[in-house]
This record gives C-alpha cells, structure tokens and sequence, in this order.
C-alpha cells in the first residue's frame, strides 16, 4: 500500500513539475507577444501648488510674529480701516445696510485674534474683512456724498 502511495506521489509530483514548466514557458511567451517592453523618456514633472495653499504655507510659517499681527488686525483695523468705512457710510447718505457689514468685519476680526487662533486663521481673516471693508467703502464713493441725508 505504500509503495502504491508513493508511487501515485512521485507520478503527481512529476506531473505537477512538468506542468509548471509548461505554463512557465507559455507565460514567457505570452509577455513577450502582449506585454511590449519599452523604455521611457524621463521627465521631470512640475508639482505647482495652487496660490491658496502657498499663500496659507506663508500665513502658517509668520506664527512667530504672531503679535504684530495681532497688533495689526486689532489696532490697524480697528483705528484706521473701520473708522474710514465708518465716515464713507455716514457721509455718503448713512445707508443702514452698510452698518451690520462694517461691524461684523471689524468682530470677526477682533474675535479671531481674541480667541489667540493661528495664524494661518488670522490672517486670512484679516485680509477677508479688510476686503469688505474696501467693498463697502467702493459701494459707498459709487453712490455719490450725501451730507444732507446723514443727519435725517
């Protein structure tokens, strides 16, 4: 019985060999009819980051002036930039709309750097409010000076 099991073994295992090398064979010559071999030109490719991310890589690495940038928002903002847009929207015809907007800028700012954020937060917060700011104070300078309708 165990030559009969071994012999049926080796008869497997022989015909197991030849089959490997049957297919590996076949698989040679299948890669080499389908698979074409061809050698690529090496190029450099252009990784671009976008101005978005450059621009909060630069907010990100001005964390050590931190301060002045908090000086900034908070005095910069608050003494010059909300007082101009204050004084466009009372001489050009007091138009209520305008008041909530010129406020919020000036909040969002002042409560972005009172909550000590990043500044990679603060700054682009900054930039946001004084640009509504600029929009207010365009809006305003369109419609025309208005002293009469100030003190209505």
């Amino acid at each position: 019985m165990i030559l009969i099991i071994q012999s049926i073994n080796k008869h497997h295992f022989l015909l197991t060999a030849d089959t490997t090398i049957l297919c590996q064979q076949k698989r040679k010559y299948m890669e080499t009819t389908i698979k074409h071999v061809y050698a690529p030109i090496s190029a450099k490719q252009n990784s671009r980051t976008s101005l978005w991310k450059q621009f909060i890589n630069w907010a990100d690495q001005q964390e050590e002036n931190r301060f002045g940038w908090t000086a900034v928002s908070i005095a910069g903002h608050g003494c010059v930039f909300t007082i101009i847009t204050v004084a466009m929207i009372l001489f050009t015809g007091n138009n209520f709309i305008f008041w909530p907007f010129a406020i919020g800028a000036m909040t969002i700012c002042l409560v972005a750097n009172l909550a000590a954020l990043p500044t990679k937060i603060t700054i682009p917060i900054l930039f946001f409010s004084v640009l509504i700011d600029l929009v207010i104070i365009g809006i305003c300078l369109t419609n025309g000076f208005d002293l009469a309708a100030s003190y209505r």
